[in-house]
């Protein structure tokens, strides 16, 4: 398949100007742009990215990992483990307060993980060992286990478990906060917050930063600017413009077929901050036909080629891209376990023999498209292109990232507003290991979009939890994968670095899995 053209030459139009509230003369303000527009501003609710941006900018997690992916204390003085490892007495350090004012207490700590834990994969696992979770006293409480967790700084330091103030964390996992307090430090403006337009943050002065270094999630959040404002501008050509002019700091997810032009122009840096970068998916939806019948499945795994997904993202930045099975490249469990069944060649017409063999009757495949972003518009052009070349009734629709996001909540008949498939990625670090892989879950309606049910992919999940040692669990990682390929509870499309582009009198960026706004300064 031929890379689709994207721009054309000296197609670069002119910025688009948003209405700005007014600020104060002298206040120091970070312009940026985000990959996406911020319609769902619960990150307990929502796995958009962009959510989680906003999570780490608003709230504050018990722990943070740091670059070596090991958990360490963020909102806690410290932690004790009872010698037989189920017991966890976590406290916390001095000056946390909420944006009202308010001091964080422990009761807000329970709460925040109980509803994460119904919604997060590494939090199901810890709420389904958990005997009690009780208050200590204002600044301490335990967590009881009914088997040892030793992951649990991993666990509540790399998977957003947010805190949020006991009453904000009550509301129920799966309905939408509709309150932003928060003890991070920036301040959610929501008075400013125009869904589709803009969102603005306040410098938290209330927040007391760790004295360590930031590395990752974790260590010191020292904020340099008094205002971050995020312009949604979904049109790349005009976000360009307003990179080289000056008129916006910082641009997180440039087209890609714009960077060698970036690259050159004067003013503007580009760099990757990701150290994992992102894996592409196509997600089915398991509960409705046709892609509850898992032949089909079989039919997509023999057509899809990766080399044309990476083809239509990269353009001509393939060294940027690298193939992929189910775990992101690069991490301890990711392997190369049957992945001839990815990268050999690719069986058209044996392809359309699944598909017949299947009883396909024609059913209509809604295929959801965000149009505000190109790199999973392109992904969702190929595989549009792949669903008619296997005679398959692919309807492509269009719609923005966050009407996509809402959509696939559902689980309705495509006929009824619900879908069959999208594109998507998932940052690397959430695809890393097991217990963050939500797409390779198989807890069917417990679990991440498409709802796959698999009980020997969660038998699996549970061996990797149990497993005494890093051999061990890379061997259930490869057992998984080899599981995948037979189930394809997704396709995965590749993996690949994003870079980032900013004015290049910015420094200070903290390197981690997602776009981060404390340590960043203007020289």
């Amino acid at each position: 398949m031929k890379r689709r053209s994207v721009l054309t030459g000296g197609a670069v139009a002119a910025a688009v100007g948003l209405a700005r509230p007014a600020v104060a003369k002298g206040a120091n303000v970070l312009t940026y742009v985000p990959q996406a527009n911020l319609a769902n501003p619960d990150p307990i609710w929502t796995t958009a990215t962009v959510a989680s941006l906003h999570g780490y900018m608003v709230w504050d997690t018990l722990f943070g990992i740091d670059e070596k992916l090991v958990g360490q204390p963020q909102m806690l003085a410290g932690s004790d483990t009872s010698s037989d490892g189920l017991t966890w007495k976590l406290t916390l350090r001095d000056g946390l307060l909420w944006h009202d004012g308010e001091k964080v207490l422990s009761k807000d700590c329970i709460a925040s993980i109980q509803r994460w834990g119904k919604r997060d994969g590494f939090g199901q696992r810890l709420m389904g060992q958990t005997a009690e979770m009780k208050v200590v006293d204002d600044k301490s409480f335990e967590i009881r286990l009914k088997r040892p967790f030793p992951v649990m700084a991993y666990a509540l330091g790399a998977n957003g478990c947010f805190i949020m103030p006991e009453r904000i964390a009550k509301t129920d996992a799966f309905t939408q906060i509709t309150e932003y307090i928060g003890s991070g430090p920036f301040k959610f403006l929501r008075n400013e917050w125009v869904s589709g337009a803009s969102a603005a943050y306040a410098r938290n002065d209330k927040y007391v930063p760790r004295q360590e270094p930031p590395s990752y999630f974790t260590g010191g959040k020292v904020v340099h600017f008094d205002r971050v404002e995020w312009q949604i501008m979904p049109d790349p050509a005009s976000a360009s413009a307003a990179l080289q002019r000056g008129e916006i700091d910082w641009w997180e997810n440039p087209l890609i077929d714009l960077l060698p032009l970036l690259k050159q122009s004067p003013g503007v840096k580009i760099e990757v901050l990701d150290p994992l970068g992102s894996l592409g998916v196509v997600a089915f939806n398991h509960t409705q036909p046709p892609f509850d019948n898992p032949k089909l499945l079989q039919a997509m795994l023999v057509a899809f080629n990766q080399h044309d997904y990476l083809d239509a993202v990269l353009g001509d930045q393939q060294d940027l891209g690298r193939t992929a099975g189910f775990f992101i490249p690069g991490s301890p469990m990711a392997s190369d376990v049957d992945m001839d069944k990815i990268l050999g060649k690719r069986n058209l017409p044996l392809a359309k023999k699944l598909v017949a063999e299947s009883g396909y009757k024609n059913e209509p495949i809604v295929l959801m498209s965000p149009s505000d972003q190109p790199q999973l518009v392109a992904a969702a052009q190929v595989t549009d292109a792949y669903y008619k070349s296997l005679g398959l009734n692919s309807k492509y629709t269009s719609m923005d990232w966050g009407t996509l996001v809402s959509r696939r909540a559902s689980h309705a008949p495509s006929s009824e507003g619900g879908w069959n498939s999208f594109c998507t990625g998932w940052g690397g670090l959430n695809v890393s290991n097991p217990g963050s892989d939500y797409p390779l879950r198989g807890n069917g309606n417990g679990g991440w979009f498409g709802w796959p049910t698999d009980p020997a992919m969660e038998a699996l999940r549970d061996k990797w939890f149990d497993a005494p040692n890093l051999a061990a669990q890379q061997a259930v990682c490869k057992d998984m994968q080899r599981l995948a390929f037979q189930d394809l509870p997704f396709f995965p499309t590749g993996a690949w670095f994003t870079p980032t582009g900013h004015r290049d009198n910015l420094t200070g960026f903290v390197k981690a899995g997602l776009m981060l706004f404390w340590g960043v300064r203007r020289v």
